[in-house]
């Protein structure tokens, strides 16, 4: 697979990485640790060598199960993890206390079974904690050697360059997709500025333009989808006009349609690099085939006219969690 380099950082990574959440967390019942290991040395196999974690997914399962899956292939790999949450459970609150930052690299290093981390990311900024001194923290940890760079996630653009003064940011982790562009006004102009990569989640708009969801789509009682507005049976039917279109360019390029959202983002910038998560062989498959899929400039244009005017219905998270994107 194509390699990627994250912005100016020199942090090297296939084009396509693996978002490990939904194997342990938050989409469901967790997978069996045997078939998550297998998705993921797959992955590997398939020239996949960025691998997204974070202490929350479980908390800390899937640290594990990501550690003990690379453990043989661990200088191949690119592992990145997060820090943030009070006692690593996102519904707690957020922690990002220099003292809690480096009690969450330890344990993640313990979880993960390695002796660096390899991008440390903070999964939300958090208000009570100057940004200076969350970025001088892991400052400290990759002077030690634990760390070897700094990521954001979901960040303003205030806090990111406030951090990017302190130790430079070699990652910025937010959601972005065909149906969530938010990031193209001042996220991705700033990120191109400072040199910071961009690393997409949900870039299949968390499974919604594969084309599997429908109004009648039943999750189960853990999936967190149940609780977001986008994903109502009413937003869903509103939203199928999307899908609608994207599979008729899908066919066109003899695609499918998750191979053209996921190469749509690939497209965008040479330092985007993608990280959709998925807990089935044959998905992981298809996701993979989308970096062999070129857009021309002609195609992205027919993209942008076939989609241009639709509105996507839904806010992206419940009201509980969206005060804490974009600060």
């Amino acid at each position: 697979m194509e390699k990627r380099i994250l912005g100016s950082s020199g942090l090297e990574v296939s084009a396509i990485g693996l978002g490990c959440m939904g194997l342990s967390f938050g989409l469901g019942q967790p997978v069996a640790n045997a078939d998550g290991i297998r998705l993921i040395r797959a992955a590997h196999e398939q020239g996949v060598t960025f691998f997204d974690t974070a202490e929350a997914y479980g908390p800390g399962t899937n640290e594990e199960l990501v550690g003990e899956a690379l453990a043989s292939v661990r200088d191949e790999v690119v592992i990145a993890t997060k820090f943030g949450f009070k006692g690593g459970r996102n519904l707690d609150g957020l922690d990002s206390r220099p003292e809690n930052i480096r009690n969450v690299a330890e344990a993640s290093l313990r979880r993960l079974g390695t002796d660096r981390i390899d991008l440390f990311y903070q999964h939300r900024v958090d208000p009570e904690v100057p940004i200076e001194d969350v970025a001088g923290t892991v400052r400290d940890l990759i002077a030690e050697g634990k760390v070897k760079h700094f990521g954001m996630s979901e960040a303003g653009v205030d806090s990111l360059r406030r951090a990017h003064a302190v130790q430079p940011v070699a990652a910025l982790q937010s959601e972005y997709s065909l149906w969530w562009r938010e990031p193209e006004r001042e996220i991705l102009p700033a990120c191109a500025e400072l040199g910071i990569g961009f690393v997409p989640f949900s870039p299949l708009g968390k499974g919604f333009l594969t084309g599997a969801i429908d109004a009648s789509t039943q999750f189960d009682k853990s999936d967190f989808r149940n609780i977001v507005p986008r994903f109502s049976a009413e937003n869903r039917d509103a939203n199928a006009v999307l899908v609608e279109r994207l599979g008729d360019l899908a066919a066109d390029k003899g695609a499918t349609r998750a191979q053209i959202a996921i190469a749509w983002v690939l497209a965008q910038k040479p330092w985007i690099v993608p990280i959709p998560g998925t807990t089935k062989l044959g998905r992981l498959e298809e996701n993979l085939g989308a970096a062999t899929i070129e857009l021309s400039a002609q195609d992205l244009a027919r993209i942008d006219e076939a989609l241009a005017g639709i509105s996507v219905q839904g806010e992206r998270y419940p009201a509980a969690f969206a005060s804490m994107v974009n600060r």
